[in-house]
């Protein structure tokens, strides 16, 4: 059944209802700081209805969707899913490291 709508596309986190139903993530005790881009959510939404909040959204790349990033060069453990050698689901965990501040000034974190 068809129902009213209103679509907005945030183009970024900077954007107006980019984070609308978003929740704030909180600090797991292992990182540091909120991250710099998405402000502690890890993710925003890429498109949203603003009449039944039905929407789609973005990881961030910054803290790949934890919200908080680590300040200092300890690495960090992310839970990821890879196929086994049948094609079968596992999962694992990669540890990855912060590499030096780019030039606009964003971390970026490296496998």
């Amino acid at each position: 059944m068809p129902h009213a709508s209103t679509m907005v596309y945030p183009a970024g986190p900077d954007s107006p209802h980019a984070f609308d139903n978003v929740p704030l993530h909180p600090r797991n005790g292992t990182l540091d700081a909120r991250c710099p881009l998405c402000r502690g959510h890890g993710q925003w939404n890429a498109e949203i209805d603003l009449v039944s909040f039905r929407c789609k959204r973005t990881i961030c790349g910054v803290c790949l969707g934890s919200g908080w990033i680590e300040t200092g060069t300890d690495p960090i453990a992310i839970s990821d899913i890879v196929r086994g050698e049948r094609g079968e689901p596992r999962w694992v965990t990669r540890y990855v490291t912060q590499s030096p501040p780019a030039r606009g000034g964003e971390r970026q974190l490296r496998p």
